[in-house]
């Protein structure tokens, strides 16, 4: 069956939506972490688009979730993407799918965030962060260009606002944001004689579970550290975690990034960075800044500054935070 795409709200034709497939072909897409927050959104707006959506999650009830929900459009995959086994089967999977037409995209949006002080950090915890969150995304990529090749697909890798500017007690996910935005733009590089766009997302703060699951995961690493990081670094631990609550509230709902995603797979000629969110936007432009006034502006709000003769700390807006995604 055909595919018939919106056009997106521009002065400019170049920009409309297009199937980069042969016609009356359904395309289709590969999307890890798919089982809940912005994967999740991003699987049903695709699948509302048109688009065939092969979706990688972890465990059977996500998959059979995810079925349940959005039926045959959906093909879930279980997918470990640190785990070399799951990706060759997920690749021999999507390889039987898509057939000699190939992959229109592939959407990396797998990832954790490990959060401690680097002082105190176990090496194992930064491999482990770099694993998921770089490591196996090139591992999936890689596994997915001939594919992609194929058929003249995309990539759009989840990357943060967070791999512009960095917080304390952030350390690890955001070393690892920053290797993401350099492996999407040295993917850019080397894939543009195909045709194939490789496309960095950069959200600011979005409301999904991964909060929960990341302040969850940092109290029990915490737990395993030595006494005296609170004494050294709890101001900035509590600032850490009051942030990450907040942003769980506040945060903006995740289909606003999945319409993001499916404007950098469909339109005709995408950017190579998409901000997302007010907040966003301002930390880009925090970022910016001349090394020493932005590290006072990020202290002052992350409980890492120096008392001032009150013993009180000086508060700016909330500008620096990030998104897991």
């Amino acid at each position: 069956m055909g595919v018939v795409f919106e056009v997106v709200e521009t002065p400019s034709s170049k920009d409309r939506c297009v199937n980069p497939q042969q016609p009356g072909t359904t395309p289709t897409v590969v999307v890890t972490g798919a089982s809940k927050g912005i994967g999740a959104a991003i699987v049903r707006r695709l699948v509302g688009d048109g688009f065939r959506v092969v979706a990688g999650v972890r465990r059977t009830e996500d998959a059979a979730q995810l079925r349940g929900q959005l039926g045959e459009r959906v093909l879930p995959a279980l997918l470990d993407i640190t785990d070399p086994d799951a990706v060759a089967a997920a690749a021999e999977l999507v390889t039987g799918e898509v057939g000699d037409r190939g992959l229109a995209g592939l959407v990396n949006n797998a990832g954790i965030a490990v959060a401690a002080p680097l002082e105190f950090l176990p090496p194992a915890e930064l491999r482990r962060q770099l694993e998921v969150n770089v490591v196996g995304q090139h591992a999936v990529t890689q596994a997915l260009v001939p594919l992609l090749r194929r058929g003249r697909g995309r990539i759009v890798n989840l990357g943060s606002i967070g791999d512009r500017i960095v917080a304390p007690m952030t350390g690890p996910y955001h070393v690892s944001k920053f290797a993401l935005r350099a492996l999407s733009d040295t993917l850019r590089l080397e894939l543009s004689r195909w045709g194939i766009q490789v496309v960095l997302v950069e959200p600011g703060a979005v409301a999904t579970p991964i909060w929960e699951t990341s302040i969850a995961a940092a109290e029990r690493l915490q737990q395993t550290l030595p006494p005296n990081v609170e004494q050294l670094y709890g101001r900035a631990i509590a600032a850490a975690r009051t942030s990450a609550l907040r942003n769980a509230a506040r945060g903006m709902p995740p289909d606003q990034v999945a319409t993001v995603v499916a404007r950098a797979l469909t339109v005709r000629r995408p950017r190579t960075r998409y901000l997302v969110g007010t907040d966003a936007r301002i930390a880009a432009i925090v970022a910016r800044l001349p090394d020493r006034l932005r590290d006072r502006l990020v202290l002052s709000q992350s409980g890492g500054a120096a008392p001032d003769r009150a013993g009180a700390t000086a508060g700016v807006a909330d500008t620096v935070t990030s998104d897991p995604s």
